[in-house]
């Protein structure tokens, strides 16, 4: 018979989740299905999703699923073990080489995600006596990277380039190695980071510029190839996810040569972990050649459709916001944002409520996101039902 009595483990646990409750803030998974990421179900009811990555609609495109299946019966599912133990597969070397080409990079190097990719970057890049600076909204794993490079962070103010300058004259004299990090497009805000100023900052005080493009490649920028390319920046390293806009997984570091040799040799997060699944990168190629071909500059220019479609039914919104597909709607409280979630629920959307420690304190929202798989009736729809939850 199993012991009913707690651990004494559990007990602590069940006690700091009783307190997260409390707060607002705990969290759980909702049981969705469907092959669509814009109309699913939760539970037995079928909703418009409007939070989801997949910002071109392509993780149900049947060329990935295609490519998934042709893959496996060459090459098997899973790789097997790390890629210096197995050896390159030839899905792994396709898609390297077909992401350095649409990024014009010398380079490319494969990981299983994008969290994965800025951990392996950063910390093998970075270490004791170095400086990473930081926009003070970058994501999770590049904060989580700096703390595990051991290398020392620190922190500007979101976008706000003399807060930079400041911070590397007052650190960068006495740090061996000094990166700047920043997203290109911030995940959570929607908003862009001032790409060409950084890059001369960066090239002033003899610094490395590490640009997070997650949100960007596939979606905008020529072709696609997301902010750095539209800006005229080339980045020490550029970072991209596979499961985002590409609709498939995984993530990339690109640059040049001796970067990608670099982090074969010294990322731990590379060395240390299995390959990405052979299928997964045949679809992510797949979806790279639909990216970069006609079918995906359509769908860029719908997607870019439906951004101004939703920015011109909220004149409550900010002038002068970036045309990108990520609509903050900051409501402040937790519990705001998790009632007006419940709200767009009821009425039949799908919008999950953002809240601390994802955001900070005080700024929970609704963190809408827009595909080119949704409709111009989605759209209108959803505006319709957010109207009256946008504060005045």
């Amino acid at each position: 018979m199993v012991d009913s009595v707690p651990s004494i483990l559990d007990a602590t646990l069940q006690a700091d989740l009783v307190s997260i409750e409390a707060r607002d803030r705990l969290r759980s998974c909702p049981a969705a299905a469907g092959s669509s990421r814009t109309t699913l179900t939760v539970g037995a009811q079928p909703l418009l999703s409007f939070c989801s990555n997949d910002y071109l609609g392509l993780s149900a495109h049947p060329a990935l699923a295609s490519a998934a299946a042709a893959a496996t019966a060459r090459s098997g599912f899973g790789a097997g073990a790390s890629r210096l133990v197995a050896g390159d597969l030839p899905e792994h070397r396709e898609l390297e080489a077909g992401l350095s080409a649409f990024l014009d990079a010398e380079a490319v190097l494969l990981f299983p995600s994008g969290y994965q990719t800025n951990l392996g970057v950063l910390a093998a890049l970075a270490g004791p006596g170095d400086l990473v600076l930081c926009d003070h909204a970058n994501h999770a794993s590049i904060i989580d990277a700096c703390r595990l490079s051991r290398a020392r962070p620190s922190f500007y103010r979101h976008l706000d380039l003399s807060s930079a300058e400041k911070r590397l004259l007052a650190l960068a004299p006495s740090a061996r190695r000094k990166l700047l990090v920043t997203e290109s497009l911030f995940g959570m805000d929607g908003d862009m980071a001032p790409l060409a100023d950084l890059a001369a900052l960066t090239r002033k005080h003899g610094a490395a510029l590490v640009v997070d493009e997650a949100h960007a490649i596939g979606v905008l920028g020529p072709g696609g190839r997301g902010l750095c390319h539209q800006a005229g920046v080339t980045p020490d390293v550029l970072i991209g996810t596979l499961g985002k806009a590409f609709g498939a997984a995984g993530g990339f570091a690109a640059g040049s040569r001796t970067l990608r040799n670099y982090l074969v040799n010294c990322s731990r997060a590379f060395i240390f972990t299995t390959a990405p699944p052979p299928p997964v990168a045949a679809a992510a190629l797949a979806a790279l050649n639909i990216i970069r071909g006609d079918e995906g500059n359509a769908r860029r220019h719908a997607l870019a459709d439906r951004i101004l479609q939703l920015q011109s039914r909220l004149p409550q919104r900010p002038p002068g916001l970036p045309r990108s597909p990520i609509f903050p709607i900051v409501l402040g409280p937790d519990r705001a944002a998790v009632d007006a979630s419940l709200l767009l629920r009821a009425r039949g959307f799908f919008v999950q409520p953002i809240r601390p420690p994802t955001v900070p304190d005080g700024t929970a929202r609704l963190r809408i996101t827009l595909s080119a798989a949704h409709q111009p009736k989605d759209v209108d729809s959803l505006a319709h039902a957010l109207a009256p939850l946008i504060p005045q």
